[in-house]
């Protein structure tokens, strides 16, 4: 029996080693979990993404996620769990063309199998306070945008289609 304990914690990757029937459940639960099928993507950004993280890509409710999956593989529900932060609809105020001070498609990195993170982290390294960094990507980056916002920045995310997400860094003050 396998004594995985499923919780907001647990990479995707892990979960899905540990149970590999739960693909098809996360992939009907949201589509955008279809890119597990690619093995870049599995091999590289699944290591790094939490259910909590990959509940915001989703656009699921994390306590939703986790226990669907849990009940799946013979775990009791989880209590307590938050419902998660559901993303900032609106345009934050901050957000002026004039403060972006540099921008990044990392959709060809991420394609490559790539991670952008260090380029964006070298890119943040010297920016000012109220200026922006501009990043486009395939999908919503949580892991990227939490080491980020770590960093001192606000982010806001504008997703335009399924596999175009523009996601914008406030260096706060």
């Amino acid at each position: 029996m396998n004594k995985h304990i499923i919780t907001p914690k647990t990479k995707v990757y892990e979960l899905l080693q540990a149970y590999p029937e739960l693909e098809d459940l996360l992939i009907e639960m949201a589509p955008v979990f279809k890119k597990l099928k690619n093995p870049v993507l599995r091999r590289t950004i699944a290591r790094v993404t939490t259910l909590q993280q990959a509940a915001m890509v989703g656009e699921i409710p994390v306590h939703s996620l986790v226990n669907t999956l849990r009940l799946k593989v013979g775990q009791d529900s989880l209590e307590g769990l938050a419902a998660g932060t559901e993303g900032q609809a609106e345009k934050p105020a901050w957000l002026k063309e004039d403060k972006i001070v540099h921008r990044l498609d990392a959709r060809p990195i991420i394609e490559e199998g790539g991670h952008p993170l260090g380029e964006v982290l070298t890119g943040i390294r010297d920016m000012k306070p109220g200026e922006i960094y501009e990043m486009v990507t395939p999908f919503l980056p949580a892991p990227l945008i939490e080491q980020v916002v770590y960093q001192g920045f606000d982010s806001w995310t504008d997703k335009r289609a399924e596999d175009h997400f523009i996601n914008y860094f406030l260096k706060k003050n």
